[in-house]
């Protein structure tokens, strides 16, 4: 973690890039800031009341003056806005084939659902040099995600998804906090990061390491199957299309037509949507028949649902598995 420093480390791929762009707001400021704060002092003394400091002198405009102190601050605004701007488009959009982590934010915790099934409170275990996207969403209040070492943050609301993604570049244990006041224990809402060496993320996975789960869960997908059958869901989404809802397969990310004309694109907020509040979105030729499952399922279940969803793919012929027998 390093000995003392003013700034956390610089442990992704955006922090050195963040760290810079805010040293040249803070250098800019100063260059603007300081000669004035100077100026200021200077002519307070010079033209204190008693002095004899000459007050006649010409009163002239200066055409090249106007436009210098006008076009040099415009451009060198523009210019920032435009390197931040670039910052801004980098760190909120994941690189394709970024590993998802699931997370759920609630007084005063965060759990974590890794896709091979791994579940994690506060602690999120994850390799180095490997982007990682995270799919957040909160069971109660916003909360906000935030890892300073990485310098990235990301507001977690309830009743929406939203996405956040880093690329660890250093080895250790990094801080996690919640960065929006959520309640009396707001201050207790943290946790720890861990980037590990990708053999060893490997064998974290497998529960070769300490602190790994005892046996491999079950992956995330396959418990979303499981609740997609005991929830009735597959007695109408049939994989063939032949139900009374749509087929699911290869539905994900893809562009889905509406009653009444639009579309939409099937990602995690439609899948959500279309699971608790049905109505809102018809898809065209269905009727509106299905019922709302909202209070009926947890938003790690949501989740659950939604990543056997994605995991359906492009064949249709694929079947859902079969509901576990209930002792």
């Amino acid at each position: 973690m390093g000995g003392f420093s003013l700034t956390p480390d610089q442990a992704s791929t955006v922090a050195g890039r963040v760290d810079t762009l805010f040293y040249a707001l803070v250098g800019l400021s100063l260059l603007f800031a300081l000669p004035i704060a100077i100026l200021i002092v200077y002519f307070a003394i010079k033209y204190r009341r008693g002095s004899s400091a000459d007050r006649t002198g010409a009163h002239r405009a200066s055409i090249k003056l106007e436009l210098a102190w006008t076009i040099i601050p415009a451009f060198l605004a523009l210019g920032v806005f435009g390197w931040a701007a670039s910052l801004f488009f980098t760190i909120e959009r994941p690189p394709a084939g970024a590993t998802e982590v699931y997370v759920v934010g609630k007084q005063w915790m965060w759990k974590f659902q890794h896709l091979e099934g791994q579940r994690e409170i506060n602690e999120l275990h994850v390799p180095i040099d490997r982007p990682i996207k995270l799919v957040m969403a909160s069971e109660d209040v916003i909360h906000s995600f935030y890892v300073p070492a990485f310098r990235v943050k990301q507001d977690v609301l309830p009743g929406r998804y939203t996405t956040l993604w880093f690329q660890a570049t250093k080895t250790g244990e990094y801080h996690l906090f919640c960065a929006e006041y959520c309640g009396g224990d707001h201050a207790a809402m943290g946790g720890t990061v861990f980037v590990m060496d990708q053999a060893d993320y490997a064998r974290w996975l497998a529960g070769g390491v300490a602190g790994a789960p005892a046996q491999a869960p079950t992956s995330l997908a396959a418990s979303g199957g499981q609740l997609f059958v005991s929830l009735g869901c597959s007695g109408c989404h049939r994989m063939d299309g032949s139900g009374v809802g749509p087929s699911l397969a290869g539905v994900f990310g893809k562009p889905v037509p509406l009653e009444g004309g639009g579309t939409v694109v099937a990602d995690e907020q439609y899948v959500r949507d279309s699971i608790l509040l049905p109505q809102k979105q018809i898809v065209a030729r269905r009727q509106p028949v299905m019922p709302s499952f909202q209070g009926r399922v947890s938003e790690d279940q949501l989740l659950q649902l939604i990543a056997y969803i994605k995991s359906l793919g492009d064949q249709p012929a694929q079947a859902a598995p079969s509901a576990q027998p209930t002792p």
